[in-house]
């Protein structure tokens, strides 16, 4: 049984993934590995490894979310989990957590775990592959500089089901299912 490895996310439109390369640049650090400004996403849900024959159904569930459209803005940069950096990110103002709990909801009787600290909405930049003070001195007074970025408002008003395939050259993602919301 194969499987194929899955997650719900939110796009961002394209302006802001290119203000998001420009941000990039001026965080970039030796140690700290960027996603490629064409692969940030907002995940609203990791699933995991996905049987074949189980995506089609998860992907009609999905369909049921009655979650409406909403504004949301991209604000802030900070860092996961705090004093000693391992994930950069930018933050998010909107309705996620509505469209995260409509998620949850759908894909509950799949068995999907839900996320133990939470849902914290969020836009990875940038991961450290080994953390240590000297990165969080490099590290800290770019992202400071950065702390009150603005890349202004977009709206939602779709959510995917992604397929990830891990290769060595990074992750590729292709769109399984899109779902638009609805007022």
């Amino acid at each position: 049984m194969t499987g194929i490895r899955c997650f719900v996310a939110v796009d961002l439109p394209a302006q802001m993934r290119e203000e998001i390369g420009r941000l990039q640049s001026q965080i970039a650090t030796e140690g700290l590995r960027l996603v490629r400004p064409e692969l940030v996403h907002i995940t609203l849900k990791f699933l995991g490894e996905v049987p074949e024959e189980e995506a089609e159904k998860v992907a009609e569930a999905l369909r049921g979310v009655r979650a409406a459209p909403f504004a949301a803005r991209v604000r802030g940069m900070g860092a996961f989990p705090g004093k000693i950096i391992r994930v950069i990110w930018l933050g998010l103002e909107g309705d996620f957590e509505e469209l995260y709990q409509d998620v949850e909801a759908a894909l509950a009787p799949f068995g999907f775990e839900r996320e133990a600290r939470g849902f914290s909405p969020h836009v990875t930049l940038g991961r450290v592959g080994r953390p240590s003070a000297e990165t969080n001195r490099k590290l800290a007074p770019k992202m400071a500089a950065l702390s009150d970025v603005d890349l202004g408002i977009f709206t939602v008003d779709r959510f995917l089901l992604k397929k990830s395939t891990l290769t060595r050259g990074g992750p590729i993602y292709d769109d399984l299912a899109e779902f638009p919301l609805r007022d």
